[in-house]
């Protein structure tokens, strides 16, 4: 008896791209070229799937070409859908606006000869969004009603995306809040992945959009509802407060983020470490830097060079130089950033060390490597050899100076008392004043009491910016050091009747790892009365040593007693007491200060770091100070 052996037949292929085996195997274009070439002699082309797949290939795989992939999609007699929502894709994606545009011209082409579908629309919002077009964003949601698609999550999200990045909150807050409605009733009935995670990333634009706007009270209200975050969620927030310089608000929820079950990546360290070195939490920044390297998280040179900037501005220079000298590719960035971080403290001769290196690594040096090197210079008094780079970068290096330039090189002359050449450097310079270097020249007269100068200086700067305070108190205090307090009362009755207020003097030091801020007489702080009793102690130590207080620089018509007093209780000697109370013995003390420091606290701090044999790092809104056993590095030329 005969038998037969059946056998089993092949499944049909389920997708359009196992029917073409010769385009999957494409790695290149090239490849693509002559499968291309093969199927028009062939006249396979003629077939939509198979010109849909070349097609894709050319414009969305990662080898893809959209020039190419057009004249594919012109070739074509008559796309079907799929074709169209490709090709607006790929033009969508493009890194460029005038893809964005060349999709919506193609979509309005697609809507008379094809229907769009659900995987239309995403795309054609995607290109309204990223050239802000909110007309054509509002008529491409009309359409959405009209096709029956306001129902589809996919769509919808991306409709909510349009109106956040036009800017209109309104109505991306409408959309969302049914969606949030609709969405919270069908997770009653079923938990899916894919819906979370959608979820989530839309809770995720609406926080973005209100931090684009600046609103962070009502970034922070639908941040704190959302049922589920991601890592975005929490880098969102970060980044958001410490580019719009809340840096206390950034580290908060920083430790919150810690506190959870999100782990943080490499864009949240990068998001926090600009506000940690602005308010120099070193601790935290140690913290960063250990979690990246427990994490095998890449210090590379974007996030070498943060950790560098953060280790400069909370005093660690020493680390600062080992995290760079550990970076295995160093670009134009970190080498500004070291350059940069020696120069803010006071080491010129090694900011001019790694100058010359810079040239002998073959790094070409920018705009901003002579600024850092001019800073150096400024804080050393080196003021021929900053001369010598003006000079260089413009003469050999081809740079154009910038006011920034100019303004290191008023500076640098300034400190040096040659006034009067930084005056005419102002006035002959072949770009438009600014108020920042008009204040750098008015922080040299002060400096040196030259008050006529310093008088027209600052009339000068209350021209260009009759709303900043510097100028104004500049010109008080000018008044005052001179005992003319009728020009004092006048320039104060000009603040009031203007509404212009004087930034208070703040201090901030961090400990164990909690940031603990001082206003100048701050009373307010639970330790309030531990702080007074070590003042006091500090003040007496000093005046047993024979110091006296520099009552000068307190520009109030006072008794001399009142002005000591209020000497006293600057708010970087409150930070000095505070830490002084709250940690062991000999552990260094690390001050923030947002104003310049005076010369009573520059002096007193100097003997405090002697009687209580602390090393004491003060930053102060131009440079730092490292007092230690009653000599400040400075050499007292700031």
């Amino acid at each position: 008896m005969n038998s037969t052996i059946l056998k089993p037949t092949a499944p049909a292929p389920s997708h359009p791209s196992a029917l073409f085996p010769q385009i999957a195997s494409c790695k290149t274009m090239r490849d693509l070229n002559q499968v291309h070439a093969l199927f028009i002699k062939t006249a396979q082309f003629h077939d939509p799937l198979a010109a849909a797949e070349i097609l894709k290939f050319c414009a969305l795989s990662n080898h893809r070409d959209i020039d190419y992939a057009r004249k594919v999609f012109d070739q074509i007699p008559e796309p079907n859908c799929f074709s169209w929502n490709t090709i607006i894709r790929a033009f969508a994606e493009s890194p460029f606006d005038e893809g964005s545009n060349d999709a919506l011209l193609l979509f309005r082409r697609m809507v008379g000869v094809v229907e769009p579908n659900q995987f239309t629309f995403p795309s054609v919002l995607k290109a309204c969004a990223r050239i802000g077009n909110l007309e054509v964003g509002r008529q491409v949601h009309g359409m959405v009603v009209k096709y029956g698609l306001e129902g589809d999550e996919f769509v919808v999200s991306n409709l909510v995306r349009m109106y956040v990045l036009c800017g209109v909150m309104e109505d991306a807050n409408l959309l969302f809040s049914g969606i949030v409605v609709e969405r919270g009733n069908k997770e009653k009935v079923a938990r899916n992945k894919r819906r979370q995670d959608g979820n989530v990333v839309l809770w995720n634009v609406m926080v973005d959009g209100f931090v684009r706007l600046g609103n962070f009270r009502a970034a922070r209200e639908v941040f704190d509802k959302m049922p589920q975050r991601s890592v975005v969620s929490w880098n969102v927030m970060i980044s958001g407060y410490a580019q719009n310089g809340l840096f206390k608000e950034a580290i908060e929820m920083f430790r919150h983020m810690q506190l959870g079950d999100v782990s943080p990546n490499y864009v949240t360290l990068v998001s926090v470490l600009p506000a940690i070195s602005c308010l120099g939490a070193l601790e935290l920044g140690k913290w960063v830097h250990l979690y990246a390297e427990k994490n095998e998280i890449e210090i590379n040179d974007v996030l070498g060079s943060a950790l560098i900037d953060m280790y400069s501005k909370c005093g660690s220079i020493e680390k600062a130089i080992q995290v760079f000298e550990r970076l295995p590719k160093k670009n134009p960035i970190t080498w500004n950033g070291i350059i940069g971080g020696l120069a803010m403290h006071g080491r010129a001769n090694d900011a001019l060390h790694y100058f010359s290196r810079i040239k002998q690594a073959g790094v070409k040096p920018t705009d901003v490597t002579y600024i850092n090197v001019l800073s150096a210079c400024s804080h050393a008094g080196l003021v021929e050899e900053g001369r010598s780079f003006f000079n260089n970068m413009i003469d050999i290096a081809g740079l154009e100076p910038r006011i920034e330039h100019y303004g290191c090189m008023v500076d640098l002359l300034g400190r040096a008392g040659r006034l009067q050449e930084a005056e005419e450097l102002i006035l002959n310079m072949p770009i438009r004043q600014d108020d920042v270097i008009w204040k750098a020249l008015l922080g040299a007269c002060k400096m040196h009491g030259n008050i006529e100068m310093g008088k027209r200086v600052a009339k000068t700067l209350m021209e260009l910016a009759p709303h900043d305070s510097g100028s104004y108190v500049a010109l008080s205090n000018m008044y005052a050091s001179s005992g003319d307090w009728k020009g004092v009362a006048e320039v104060r009755l000009m603040m009031k009747d203007m509404d212009i207020r004087k930034d208070p003097g703040c201090s901030w030091i961090e400990l164990d790892g909690e940031i603990q801020e001082f206003l100048v007489e701050d009373d307010s702080h639970p330790k309030a009365k531990e702080i007074h009793l070590m003042l006091e102690e500090i003040s007496e130590k000093l005046k047993l040593a024979g110091y006296r207080p520099k009552t000068s620089q307190v520009l109030l018509n006072m008794d001399e007693e009142e002005k000591e007093t209020n000497l006293q209780y600057h708010s970087e000697k409150i930070a000095i007491a505070f830490g002084l109370i709250c940690t062991g013995p000999e552990t260094p003390l690390r001050i923030v200060k947002n104003l310049r420091i005076c010369e009573d606290c520059h002096a007193s701090i100097k003997l405090i770091s002697k009687f209580y044999n602390r090393k004491i790092i003060v930053r102060d809104r131009k440079r730092f100070h490292h007092f230690e056993q009653g000599t400040c590095s400075c050499l007292d030329y700031w």
